[in-house]
């Protein structure tokens, strides 16, 4: 089973769906896994709540009376009742196939959806982790290029950045450390200086206080770095006084 298949059987593990051979490569892959290490908290938790807001205590002799009075209790046997014309039994047969055959269409085609649903989250899924892969290879061909050379400045308060370069891939990778989170509606977004114009690098994740990212852009003859706060989205050049300036390091 592969890593982007393993992130799709958290509701199965929460509710103890999986096999015995399943479950075990899924625990291996939560002990590495904090997104799906939360999700599953999450699900099991509200199948704790709904199977509480259903659940009654029954009586502690409820079973053994049921089991008493059984013994008693006689079958009834099956019901008559006046036999209808031929014409009314054959109309009810053919209503209830009528309705029988609606059922089962209506039935397959929740199952369709249900079907086309996982198969697009696992879809979703699998282009997550490639995704996510492609940007740790990229990230790790900056920081172990032979030429990376690192530059370090304050964001204020304990948030402290830095900046790695490697000219030989015309990249740069940012990483932050200890930033607070952003006022509501607003982001942090990084800059590059080129000859006095701003271009933007992309954007920081909000909810996370570190962080490693691909510069989005290349170097090329870029001079400095800046990250300012945004609106939501980014702007096109920056609109605040930027929380620090960091000079790229020279070849």
């Amino acid at each position: 089973m592969t890593s982007a298949d393993l992130h799709t059987l958290t509701g199965a593990y929460a509710l103890n769906a999986l096999l015995a051979d399943e479950r075990e490569e899924f625990e291996r892959h939560l002990a590495a896994c904090g997104p799906c290490t939360q999700e599953v908290r999450e699900l099991a938790a509200t199948a704790g709540r709904l199977g509480l807001a259903m659940t009654t205590t029954p009586p502690a002799a409820l079973k053994a009376d049921v089991l008493r009075r059984i013994r008693a209790v006689r079958q009834e046997a099956p019901r008559t009742g006046p036999s209808l014309p031929a014409a009314v039994r054959t109309g009810r047969r053919r209503a209830l196939t009528r309705y029988a055959l609606a059922a089962c269409l209506a039935a397959a085609v929740g199952l369709g959806a249900v079907a086309a649903w996982q198969h697009q989250q696992a879809d979703t899924a699998r282009e997550q982790a490639r995704a996510a892969q492609s940007r740790a290879e990229q990230l790790a061909d900056v920081l172990a290029a032979p030429d990376a050379k690192a530059t370090h400045g304050r964001l204020g308060g304990d948030a402290a950045g830095t900046l790695v370069v490697a000219r030989s891939r015309n990249q740069a990778v940012f990483l932050s450390s200890r930033l607070p989170r952003p006022p509501a509606g607003k982001v942090y977004q990084l800059w590059f200086a080129d000859a006095g114009s701003m271009r933007s690098a992309g954007l920081l994740d909000p909810a996370h206080a570190t962080e490693a990212v691909l510069l989005s852009g290349h170097v090329d003859e870029a001079s400095g770095m800046g990250i300012t706060i945004e609106p939501a989205g980014g702007s096109h050049q920056p609109t605040t006084t930027p929380l620090a300036l960091m000079t790229i390091p020279s070849t």
